[in-house]
């Protein structure tokens, strides 16, 4: 751009305020501009956005913005310059006037002030010349070198001066510092011209000095800081003393989270309990967690929380990418403490067997306007075949959730140019990867990315700019003439592969005043001809990536720029470029070593892949010995050649390989490690304790100690006591006592002066060395002890820990006394009691060197020591042994005793805790067993079995046995005389075995009278073979017999088509299985073969009578709810063409026979209803005659429906028939039934009042004159009377009483019978029952059904709370009056009315008071 100038001639005669000094050429006037970018042949080329235009406002506005230039002024200069400006404006007008010489003097001394600032001015022009102001950087703070201690963060800061505005680099002993490829270790920042270095978790090897180099145009300044990184000691602490609060603050990190597994898509939760000691108020620790020294901070995958005494990290839907090794940090103010722990994370299971599982950290680099380079890294699990390539997704991240593949074809890379992005938006990526079997699961979605300008991003990035002390030049614009971008330059391929080329370039330095855009041109190898690869579009951003290129061809490329003003010159090409992969896949790493480190886990080694680009780690995977199956370590590479494969199974023999993988894929497999046992390293063991002397004489001293509590994962084979003199406060030096190690937990120290002082110190000693030496005694004088006593006894172990109990065992005390030990007692107490807390486990004296302590209380630690006995009394107690933790070990299994099915009794211990070195020890009575002659020992990889060759009673006892070189393991079994009586018959069984049976032979009639004999064992082989006998006759199958062994289920079975005479006797299967045998028996003689033969026949006969028309239920009767007495049936396989008939007394029912109407079938069911009246049809529109109208309803059975009624059933397959005798027995059963159902249909008891008197009531459905009904009266029968009258009516029972008195109140009953008993309805004749209502009943009969209303003195009654009008059943009609009064005298009638006639019932109701009647009376008589 040029700098912008005034012209004296255009300069206007007054100016704005706060913009003196500058001035702005009006606009010319022209025609509009084309924004279509057109070449050198006005060829329209593609479209340009339009240029920046610059106006008066605009240029006001941008002097206010603030924005960055690449010229950069100081504000003091601007404000200098501004003053100088208008002071010299001021002194251009001159005006000429008289003047004094008082003012011309003062006026000439202000001239020479003018000329001096003048000259002032031009000088300060001359330095604020942009060539002047340039200068070389220099450091305002330096960074200060810092002494910390390992594991702490430290930080460099230092202020740099300079113009141009210098580019800060840090190097590590002149090593350039690379904080983008190892951001988990190194932070830079830039912030307000303020430069830092932040040095994460440092180490021992962070120790060194670190430069600060500031570079610009003028040269490059440095600066030194040197920092030391401490190293704790050990013992040694730091000074973490607080000030501020005046204490030390001491951590501890408790219930610490393991190594943790994980499957994609599940939540994980990791924690520990964090103790800060001394509570201090309102003050916090802070608590840092990190991912592979990577600090974590809150997201929608990542939760942290911190409740003041638990740290908690929950990682939300795991992906692969949080794999890794995480670290809890706390902080406080006088140091920090960490744990860590791996955390592994599996593939989620497949959708389809056999395809990759879904690749992982996919992220985004090299952002521009339309442009985004996507990468990522390979899976672990390639699948059931390579992976031939990968499909890129992305997404729009605003307004959208659909998912647009990226590329057509799979690409090889794990890295890959995505084009064809719009500038502004934002996206996220995703990879799916393909092989043979098909395609993966998608991959964690990227971070999102929006498409624009780096340098917009990185301005966005910076935040909040420093203000502003730049200046802004101005250029006009041509007002004709556009301009012609230059060429661009420094035009490079960046990335070539099989599928696409990268090329990169820098814009061109002549732009004009709007964007540039570009073409790619491509030319192949020997031509001259040049092709432009993006014809449609020109790309907006300084990279570009070519698809479709031709492999191991060789191609050049050039860029040309363009704008609204045409196409600028071609840029120098590039040299030919092969189109091919630039980048090798990784070479094999070097030969995998593996070494035993914990029961689950195993510490892989390997060499470094030489010669590798873009390493992006290594893969470990492992197989068990004999098969063939590879399964992954880790789901995320690693980069060291160190890791810990966590995760595996105790005992098992596993071989190891590792792959390396970059962006261009996996390596071949390193080679197979060597096969290593999956269980727990060994080491040296503990420390010795507890070591005592046991007796002094005068050359000698007998010493004892108790065996290390942990023995590094194998045996003891010995210790070594070590000696020194004492003489008052000095001590000697220690030598070694026994050059050879001794195997027991004693030993006798010879060869010693008397009178002297020693103390003693122990080693322990195993496979992998000699331990620490034990704590050494107090000063021991040599001198001779008189003591009668036993001394303590030695060499206290414990056995067979369980939740309850343990089995503790010694050895007798090296110093027995005057007399032999006859005994032990041994005293147990809690770990946490007191001296006084001893209690003794039992009362008499222990003969044994071992016992079985019970009752113990699980999760609760305790200690034991024993004291020997002889006739002098007893000694002193033997050193402590414990605490013992009550607590059965997990894995820990106990004895068990098999007897296999050759009867061989044996004993059996199982332990999948075995380590090198391990073995099998059997012991009875805790005593190593010699005598092989009773008992054979096999053991098999974890598994001890004992075999007894003989059992008998000299092998009764307690067994036990011992896991060498594991944590306890032990376990014991006690055989008791009862026992081996059990299992010896057991073993005879075992040795000459019967096959069980579920249940014995059973006999079942089937279908056609077959008969199945059948039986079923408890379990069979498919060896298993039956003899069907009868009658001690081998019996085969044929046309008698069927038989069938479903040898899955044990179910054994004979068929016989039907039992014949000859078939009396018994029937036998006999079972062979191996050497077990089994035998099954039934006896069919006498009646019960009879019977059998009887049924058989029958169910014969019934399936050839059900070939045919048959009935599937017989002729019976039943009695509805409506007392209709139907005799029914239900026939079964009938066809169209089958004749049904029915007949009574042997007289077939004709169709035209008035009882064929009441014959009715519905599907296979046959009815006959005997009381069904058949009603003749009336004329219609005419009113019936006396002979149309129906008569009263006909009983629903009489006397005259008694007779024996037949159905019969033929067609040409068959016949059958069914007879029901509806006489005597079975007329009467009808008859009960009927009244059974009529008397639980009445309903109960109810009153009205009558202009006689009262009525009790009863409704049925139905009523038969010969059923008897009694009516009782508190209990007692009522007799009939001309007052008291009882009958029926229709299908009322009722009982009326004429002229009540109080006589005629209490309890009334109905008796119905019912056919056995009686049905009873009561009803209460009392208070409001007796005095409250009137009932008028009327019986109504008509055909149709006739309409009902009652009318009082002429006026139709409506119902309602006064009157309760009923018309029940289509016969009853009723009228109930309410809290009848005098006012409810009157004319009532009942009126009927159906479509042939009306007709009306009438009649007078009248009610009194009986009080007033008695005054009317006594005033008459007065």
């Amino acid at each position: 751009m040029n700098e912008m100038h005034q012209s004296p001639s255009r300069t206007p005669q007054h100016q704005t305020a706060g913009y003196s000094g500058l001035k702005l050429s009006p606009l010319p006037k022209r025609a509009k501009r084309t924004y279509l970018a057109m070449d050198t042949d006005k060829e329209v080329i593609g479209y340009v956005i339009p240029v920046f235009r610059a106006n008066h406002e605009v240029v006001r506005g941008l002097m206010e913005a603030q924005e960055e230039e690449v010229t950069e002024e100081g504000i003091n200069y601007v404000a200098m310059r501004n003053l100088f400006v208008r002071e010299a404006r001021e002194v251009v007008d001159v005006k000429v006037e008289k003047k004094t010489r008082t003012t011309h003097i003062r006026e000439s001394a202000g001239r020479l002030e003018f000329n001096k600032t003048l000259e002032e001015w031009t000088e300060f022009r001359k330095k604020m010349n942009p060539d002047s102001l340039t200068h070389l950087p220099e450091f305002i703070i330096k960074p200060r070198g810092q002494t910390v201690w390992e594991g702490k963060t430290v930080k460099l800061h230092c202020t740099v001066a300079g113009w141009p505005k210098p580019r800060i680099a840090w190097y590590k002993n002149n090593v350039l510092i690379d904080a983008k490829a190892h951001p988990e270790k190194y932070t830079v920042e830039n912030s307000f011209n303020m430069h830092s270095l932040e040095i994460k978790n440092c180490d021992f090897i962070d120790t060194a000095q670190y430069h600060a180099s500031a570079l610009n145009v003028k040269g490059e300044v440095s600066s030194v800081a040197t920092i030391v990184i401490k190293r704790f000691q050990e013992g040694e602490e730091a000074d973490g003393f607080c000030a501020e609060h005046g204490v030390t603050f001491e951590t501890a990190i408790l219930d610490k989270f393991e190594v943790a597994f994980g499957s994609e898509g599940e939540t994980m939760s990791l924690g520990c309990t964090v103790i800060i000691y001394p509570t201090v108020k309102k003050y916090q620790p802070e608590v840092v967690w990190s991912r592979n020294s990577i600090p974590l901070k809150q997201s929608k995958w990542v939760h942290t929380h911190w409740s003041g005494e638990r740290a908690t990290l929950t990682l939300v839907h795991l992906n692969k990418e949080d794999e890794g090794l995480y670290t809890l940090r706390v902080n406080t103010k006088s140091g920090f403490d960490t744990y860590s722990a791996y955390v592994f994370v599996r593939d989620s299971d497949v959708e389809v067997e056999g395809v990759p599982v879904a690749p992982l950290d996919v992220r985004c680099h090299d952002a521009n306007k339309d442009y985004v380079v996507v990468t990522w890294k390979q899976p672990a699990v390639e699948g059931s075949s390579s992976i031939l390539g990968y499909y890129i997704d992305r997404l729009e991240t605003v307004g959208t959730h659909h998912w647009a593949q990226c590329n057509d074809a799979p690409v090889k890379y794990a890295r890959f140019p995505v084009t064809g992005l719009v500038e502004g938006r934002s996206y996220a990526f995703r990879v799916r990867a393909l092989n043979q079997a098909g395609v993966s699961r998608p991959s964690r979605v990227s971070e999102a990315v929006v498409a624009m300008d780096p340098s917009d991003r990185a301005r966005l990035r910076a935040g909040p700019s420093a203000p502003w002390t730049g200046m802004i030049k101005f250029t006009e614009e041509d007002p004709t003439v556009g301009i012609v971008p230059g060429e661009p330059s420094d035009v490079v391929v960046t990335e070539a592969t099989k599928s696409y080329v990268v090329l990169a370039w820098k814009p061109p330095v002549q732009r004009g005043h709007e964007g540039v855009m570009y073409y790619i041109e491509k030319c192949i190898s020997g031509t001259d001809t040049w092709q432009r690869v993006n014809t449609g579009m020109p790309v907006k951003s300084p990279r570009f990536a070519l698809f479709d290129l031709e492999e191991s061809k060789s191609y050049s490329f050039r860029v040309r720029c363009c704008n609204s003003a045409g196409v600028g010159e071609p840029s120098v090409s590039t040299g030919e470029t092969m189109v091919g992969d630039k980048l090798d896949l990784p070479s094999v790493p070097g030969n995998p070593v593996a070494i035993r480190n914990t029961d689950t886990s195993v510490v892989m080694l390997w060499g470094a892949s030489k010669d590798v680009k873009h390493l992006a780690g290594y893969y470990i995977e492992y197989s068990v010995v004999g098969t063939e199956e590879w399964m992954p370590c880790n789901n995320k590479p690693v980069k060291h050649t160190r890791f810990v494969c966590h995760g595996l199974t105790t005992g098992s023999n596993c071989v190891f390989r590792v792959k390396a993988v970059n962006a261009a894929g996996y390596s071949q497999s390193s080679s197979h490690s060597d096969a290593v046992v999956v269980q727990a390293a060994i080491s040296v063991p503990g420390k010795a304790t507890g070591v005592t002397l046991l007796e002094a004489v005068k050359d000698y001293m007998m010493l004892a100690w108790t065996q290390p509590a942990s023995n590094g994962g194998a045996d003891i084979r010995g210790y070594f006591v070590d000696y020194r003199t004492v003489k008052g406060d000095v001590v000697g030096k220690w030598h070694e006592m026994n050059l050879k190690a001794v195997t027991t937990t004693s030993y006798k120290a010879e060869n010693l002066k008397e009178n002297v002082f020693y103390q003693f110190q122990v080693r322990a000693m195993n496979m992998a060395g000699v331990s620490k030496a034990s704590l050494s005694t107090s000063a021991l004088e040599c001198k001779e002890w008189t003591l009668t006593v036993a001394g303590p006894p030695v060499g206290l172990h414990v056995l067979e820990v369980r939740d309850t109990s343990a089995v503790v065992l010694w050895e007798p005390p090296a110093f027995d006394g005057r007399t032999p030990v006859n005994g032990y007692y041994l005293d147990v107490k809690k770990a946490s009691a007191g001296e006084e807390g001893w209690k003794a486990a039992h009362e008499k004296a222990n003969k044994m060197k071992y016992m079985k302590v019970t009752g113990l209380k699980s999760g609760t630690s305790y200690v034991f020591r024993v004291r020997a006995q002889n006739l002098a009394g007893v000694g002193k107690p033997s050193a402590v042994l414990g605490p013992i933790l009550a607590q059965t070990r997990p894995g820990n299994n106990e004895i068990y005793v098999d007897v296999d099915d050759d009867g061989v009794i044996s004993m059996i211990f199982e332990c999948s805790e075995m380590k090198e070195g391990s073995e099998f020890v059997w012991s009875k009575n805790y005593q190593t067993m010699t005598d092989t002659s009773r008992m054979t020992i096999i053991t098999e990889q974890g598994r001890s079995r004992a075999i007894f060759n003989s059992p008998s009673l000299e092998d009764l006892g307690t067994f036990s046995c011992v896991v060498t070189n594991t944590d306890g393991f032990s376990s014991s079994y006690t055989l008791t005389e009862e026992g081996l009586k059990r299992l010896l018959d057991i073993s005879h069984d075992h040795k000459f075995p019967v096959i069980p049976f579920k249940s014995e032979m059973a006999m079942e009639l089937l279908e056609k009278g077959r008969v199945r004999f059948w039986t079923q064992v408890e379990k069979c082989t498919s060896d298993c073979q039956v003899e069907y006998v009868f009658n001690d006759v081998l019996v085969t199958q044929g046309k008698k017999y069927t038989m069938n062994f479903d040898k899955t289920t044990g179910i054994i079975e004979m068929f016989m088509d039907s039992l014949e005479i000859i078939d009396e006797g018994t029937f036998t299967f006999n079972l062979v299985d191996g050497k077990a045998k089994g035998t099954t028996s039934m006896v069919l003689i006498g009646d019960e073969f009879r019977e059998l033969q009887k049924k058989s026949e029958f169910e014969r006969a019934e399936w050839v009578r059900k070939q045919g028309p048959h009935f599937v239920e017989y002729l019976g009767f039943t009695v509805t709810s409506e007392c209709n007495v139907l005799l029914k049936c239900k026939i079964g396989n009938v066809r169209p063409e089958t004749e049904i008939t029915w007949s009574k007394d042997r007289i077939e029912i004709a169709e035209d026979d008035d009882d064929a109407k009441k014959i009715e079938r519905k599907d296979g069911d046959l009815t006959f209803n005997i009381g069904k009246v058949n009603k003749p049809k009336g004329k219609e529109g005419k009113k019936p005659t006396a002979e149309d109208v129906s008569p009263p309803p006909r009983p629903k059975i009489s006397k005259a429906d008694a007779g024996i009624y037949e159905v019969f059933l033929r067609d040409d397959r068959g016949k059958d028939n069914s007879l029901f005798n509806l006489t005597d027995t079975g007329y009467q059963a009808v008859m009960n039934e009927l009244f059974r159902v009529i008397a639980n249909s009445s309903s109960d008891l109810k009153v009205i009042s009558t202009e006689h008197g009262i009525i009790l009531y009863s409704e049925v459905t139905y009523y038969n004159e010969e059923q008897r009904v009694g009516w009782l009266h508190k209990d007692a029968k009522i007799a009939a009377s001309e007052r008291v009258k009882s009958g029926v009516t229709g299908e009322q029972l009722w009982l009326k009483i004429n002229e009540p008195t109080e006589k005629d109140k209490g309890k009334y009953s109905m008796d119905i019978f019912d056919g056995k008993d009686g049905v009873k309805r009561a009803f209460d004749l009392t208070g409001k029952a007796w005095e409250e209502s009137l009932n008028l009943t009327g019986n109504v009969w008509g055909e149709p059904a006739p309409e009902v209303s009652w009318m009082k003195n002429d006026k139709e009654l409506v119902s309602g709370e006064r009157y309760t009008l009923k018309f029940e059943h289509g016969k009853f009609a009723s009228i109930t009056i309410a809290a009848v009064t005098t006012t409810d005298s009157g004319k009532y009638a009942l009126l009927v009315k159906n479509k042939y006639g009306t007709e009306a019932g009438k009649f007078t109701v009248s009610v009194y008071n009986p009080e007033e009647e008695e005054e009317n009376k006594e005033e008459k008589k007065g």
